[in-house]
This record gives structure tokens, C-alpha cells and sequence, in this order.
């Protein structure tokens, strides 16, 4: 299957592995990227520039197919010098950037200067087009369904999609509720160029997740999902976990932050993700996961996605409209 999409990134399969804290390491990355899809590492998941530099390495020799690396701005807590992973993204050889969070204006002149095409992940269509003005190849819309940040302004795929596809020239990647080729085909439809989906590889054999997380979200349904930090304006999609439920309550009783952050930090997270324990800490999942009935490798995760959405296409849509 050839999109924008394909053709920019020289990807097989318009499927894009979207970079996920804690999750997108050297491995899923190169186990999506030798699926067809495109991999995609999390720079900061990585604690210092130098560790980054040598997991970028660790890819490279796992796959020979193209990957990118996440750099999220400006949403961590701690200080970081972001200039110093620019660095060490820039002389590693990497020729794909995903950014989210904050504008990657202030990198662009770098990528460009070493010709990296960076796709920006946003949740309006403002967002989109400010980085359609600074230069970035592509973007990422995420719509309401998403996990982690879907934005203050719930607006679902599918109005959010075609109506960045409406106002950008550049390719739209559709993001939030993606799962399988019935979601592949309906981007398509909606004028988008490619998929990228987060809970879906993050419920593959190869994510760095414990099994028994994996296994609850294949038994959870759509509406297992909790909106946490509404009241902070950062809201953040996650499953409805005994975390969750606890920092709602505390947001409607007029709670600060400080009185949830111990519950949601990335410690915690690392519980659940290690241990299996589902109550452990905050964990991000997009409605999507009401979808998901199996933990597939990637290659057969993607081999999957094509095969139905081909089949959609090129069948059961076009047995609707036969005039035979």
C-alpha cells in the first residue's frame, strides 16, 4: 500500500509505532520497523543523552529498515537540557523525528540541517497548522480516543481528521482509536495517509510491558478509560484503575496537584508496567484497547492490519458500489 506517508518515510505499511515513555525502546522499535511499519524509540525514556546515543545504536544493529525517536517537550517535571538529545539525535544517523508536547520550532534549523524529516504530534487543528508553518513533513493529529494527552477540546477523529485534512498540505497522520484495518481503511477514508497507534504495539510480544498488564487490556472493554487532570487543564486518558478513581475523587473535591502527583508518578508506573500489578500506578491506555482480543508478535500484528484493511477496501467496499 503506497500513501504520502510511505512514500516520505520509505515505509512499507502505512502504520506508524508511536513513541511511548517506558515503552519505546531499541527493541519495539526495530520489531515494528522490520513489520513494515515504522518504530519509533522514546528519547526520553532513556535518562541521559549518552544512554540514548548507545540505544539508537542498540536499533541500528537490530534493524536495517527505517525508525524514528519521540522527543516530547516540555511536559516532564525535571530539567532537561533538550539541546544535548537534539545532539545526540542529529550525529546519530536517525533520519525520522517524531516531536509532541511543545513546538519543535526551536530544533527545526538542527533536523534540517541534517536532513530529518520530523512529524509532530498535535490534538487541534492550530497546532497543525503552526507546524505545518515551521517546516515539519508531517503531522500527527490525536484525537479524544487517544491514551495519555488527547487535549481540552474533545473533539474525535472523525471530525478531528478530515478537518486537518481540509486546511494542511502536508501528510496527516490519523492517531487515538486506531487498532486494526477497519481503522487503517476509515483513516484512509477520512483523507488521512497513515496510522499511528500506541496501545495496539503496546499489547504485542514484544513491548517491555508484563503480561499480565497486556492481558487486561485485552479484556477490557471501551469504556474503561478514566479522564484524569481535567481540572489541571492536562488531561490525560488512562485505565480505570483503583489510581484513577482515587485522583478523580480528589479532583472534584477542588484537589491541587500535589495531592495526586505521588499517586501518578512514573515510579509508580514502572510498578505496574514491571509487575504485572494493574493498581500499582497510572496506566496509559486509549479507548481503543475495548478493540484488542490478542498479543501478537509485530510482524503479525501488521501483516493483520494490512490484510483487513486491503480486504475492506478492495472488497466489501467495493461490492457496495458495483453497478454489476
Amino acid at each position: 500500500m503506497k500513501t504520502r506517508l510511505t512514500e516520505l518515510l520509505g515505509i512499507e505499511t502505512p502504520i506508524i509505532c508511536g513513541g511511548m515513555m517506558r515503552v519505546g525502546t531499541a527493541e519495539l522499535a526495530a520489531a515494528a520497523s522490520n513489520a513494515g511499519a515504522l518504530g519509533v524509540m522514546t528519547a526520553l525514556t532513556l535518562p541521559t543523552p549518552e544512554l540514548l546515543r548507545q540505544e539508537i545504536e542498540k536499533c541500528q544493529s537490530l534493524t536495517d529498515k527505517p525508525f524514528a525517536v519521540n522527543l516530547t517537550v516540555g511536559v516532564v517535571a525535571t530539567e532537561i537540557n533538550y539541546d544535548d538529545y537534539v545532539d545526540v539525535i542529529c550525529q546519530s544517523g536517525v533520519k525520522i523525528v517524531e516531536t509532541a508536547g511543545r513546538s519543535p520550532e526551536p530544533f527545526m534549523e538542527a533536523f534540517n540541517a541534517h536532513g530529518i524529516k520530523v512529524i509532530h504530534k498535535c490534538v487541534a487543528v492550530r497546532h497543525a497548522l503552526k507546524a505545518e508553518r515551521v517546516g515539519v513533513a508531517a503531522v500527527s493529529i490525536d484525537g479524544f480516543e487517544c491514551a495519555g494527552h488527547p487535549g481540552e477540546e474533545d473533539v474525535t477523529c472523525l471530525v478531528l481528521i478530515p478537518a486537518a485534512v481540509q486546511r494542511l498540505k502536508i501528510p496527516v497522520v490519523a492517531s487515538g482509536g486506531f487498532a486494526d484495518g477497519r481503522g487503517l481503511a476509515a483513516a484512509l477514508a477520512l483523507g488521512a495517509e497513515g496510522i499511528n497507534m500506541g496501545t495496539r504495539f503496546m499489547v504485542t510480544q514484544e513491548a517491555p510491558i508484563h503480561n499480565d498488564i497486556k492481558q487486561r487490556i485485552v479484556e477490557m472493554d471501551e469504556t474503561q478509560t478514566s479522564l484524569i487532570f481535567r481540572s489541571f487543564r492536562n488531561t490525560a486518558r488512562v485505565y480505570t484503575n483503583s489510581i484513577a478513581k482515587k485522583v478523580v475523587e480528589i479532583e472534584k473535591a477542588g484537589g491541587d496537584f500535589g495531592q495526586v502527583h505521588a499517586l501518578v508518578s512514573g515510579k509508580n508506573q514502572d510498578i505496574a508496567w514491571t509487575t504485572g500489578d494493574i493498581d500499582a500506578g497510572m496506566v496509559t491506555v486509549g479507548m481503543c484497547g475495548g478493540l484488542i482480543k490478542d498479543i501478537p508478535t509485530c510482524a503479525q500484528l501488521v501483516d493483520n492490519i494490512m490484510t483487513d484493511a486491503n480486504q475492506i477496501i478492495t472488497e466489501r467496499l467495493a461490492a457496495m458500489t458495483s453497478t454489476a
